[in-house]
């Protein structure tokens, strides 16, 4: 996910652990989905079915095709998701309580069949800067659903864009796509606008050069998104915290406040609508 191009992996056999959480995944799918049928009704041994015309009890469960596939790639790929073990289970468990819900990731990688993965039933939709790149991930993984978006910032600008916190019109709640903000971005795809996202991720555009877009608009637009949903709450991560303006951006504008946990390189933010109450502050 993260940028464009894959990282070197950290761990060597990490690809297997995330085998095993999407296994583990799918296991307690079933049993759920087994738990929750209903029980069949109590008759009396008098209208019994004799086990002469008794009909089979038994039926095979078939995963999907887009499970399967994912199981696959991660079982025979040399290659490693950007984020660690750790990292990952830090939105695995949000996953696990709110799948199937509504998962918006800045990035399309290698982890991007996991994400969907886990989030089986939901809509997992990935914003992607390099369309080359997506070209090449649809073509191997047509299911995932990805979208082109440009940025015109720099990382060069991040202090500038760091100042607009003063801004009334970048503290203002509301609809992203009228934001006078400077920071609101406003071009994305017409699925970000339609839709109220239950989780966010943030690992992209690219941050790591001085010339790249930087992740300055896209941390901010997630949280504005977050605060002006109708109701509830968003769960929004950043991954790269360890980089200036990963760390300084998600601290500002998605509040330290809000910070729920922090694994590695990666911060896990809760941000509530912001819709109930005029008088809630932009942090708390």
């Amino acid at each position: 996910m993260a940028t464009m191009k894959p990282k070197v992996p950290n761990y060597l056999n990490l690809k297997l652990l995330i085998l095993g959480f999407v296994l583990l995944f799918l296991i307690l799918l079933l049993l759920r989905s087994n738990s929750s049928s209903p029980a069949p009704p109590s008759t009396s041994q008098s209208n019994q079915i004799s086990p002469s015309n008794a009909l089979p009890t038994t039926s095979c469960t078939k995963i999907p095709q887009s499970l399967a596939n994912t199981i696959i790639h991660y079982a025979t790929s040399n290659t490693t998701p950007q984020q660690t073990f750790k990292e990952i289970s830090v939105t695995a468990r949000v996953l696990e309580k709110k799948a199937p819900c509504n998962f918006l990731v800045f990035g399309l990688g290698r982890d991007s069949p996991m994400w969907t993965a886990l989030n089986h039933g939901g809509r997992t939709v990935f914003l992607e800067e390099d369309m080359s790149w997506m070209e090449t991930i649809q073509e191997k993984f047509p299911t995932l659903e990805s979208y082109h978006v440009t940025y015109d910032t720099k990382v060069t600008q991040a202090n500038d864009l760091l100042e607009l916190r003063r801004e009334p019109a970048c503290t203002a709640v509301g609809e992203v796509k009228f934001s006078k903000c400077q920071l609101a971005l406003k071009r994305l795809p017409s699925v970000f606008f339609e839709v109220e996202w239950d989780l966010i991720m943030v690992d992209a555009p690219t941050g790591w050069i001085p010339e790249a877009p930087g992740r300055m608009g896209a941390i901010y637009t997630a949280g504005m998104a977050a605060r002006a949903r109708t109701e509830g709450e968003t769960d929004v991560f950043v991954h790269d915290v360890d980089r200036v303006v990963e760390d300084k951006f998600s601290k500002i504008f998605l509040c330290e406040g809000y910070l729920r946990e922090q694994e590695g390189r990666l911060r896990h933010f809760t941000v509530p609508s912001h819709r109930t109450g005029s008088d809630i502050p932009f942090c708390p």
